[in-house]
């Protein structure tokens, strides 16, 4: 399992370089769209604000992933730490099978809601707005197998804090 960990923190160092690319090529279409507004230097291009909003969705997505993996996203503390290992592990498991759960329902779900996007061509670039759809089930994987990996690890800590107290 150890691979495993390494495997995934590899593959989310790579979503996170590929969250920087977007980021960077959204400066683009932005930045065109800026120019053509305000200055008049080139004209208003209407697929700028497309492209604008299609990168947007990736990098959303993207970084939903990353802090699903981090650990930033969908926790929301509500009671105290708890100070006992089983206590610990009770509270990171609700957090993780309530997000694996909604994360699952993404994936599943997510893969009719892009079918509808193959039928479906974006107006400006003419572009098959599956590239956008399919965010939500792609999405929904890697959230499901990012928290199945730290509710693995949570189970494991306690086992190890309880082998230690022995």
């Amino acid at each position: 399992m150890i691979m495993l960990g390494r495997t995934l923190e590899t593959f989310c160092q790579g979503l996170r370089v590929l969250l920087g690319i977007f980021m960077a090529s959204l400066a683009v279409p932005v930045g065109m769209q800026v120019i053509a507004r305000y200055t008049g230097i080139i004209p208003v291009f209407l697929w700028t604000e497309e492209l604008a909003t299609f990168i947007f969705v990736w990098i959303v997505m993207i970084g939903s992933m990353v802090a699903v993996w981090d650990g930033t996203h969908f926790d929301v503390v509500v009671t105290p730490d708890a100070q006992s290992p089983l206590g610990k592990l009770i509270q990171k498991s609700i957090v993780h099978i309530f997000v694996g759960a909604f994360a699952a329902l993404f994936a599943w779900y997510g893969i009719e809601y892009a079918k509808v996007g193959t039928i479906q061509t974006s107006v400006m670039m003419q572009v098959n707005l599956l590239w956008i759809y399919i965010t939500v089930p792609i999405a929904g994987v890697v959230w499901t197998i990012f928290t199945a990996y730290r509710l693995y690890e949570a189970v494991t800590l306690y086992k190890q804090s309880k082998k230690a107290t022995r």
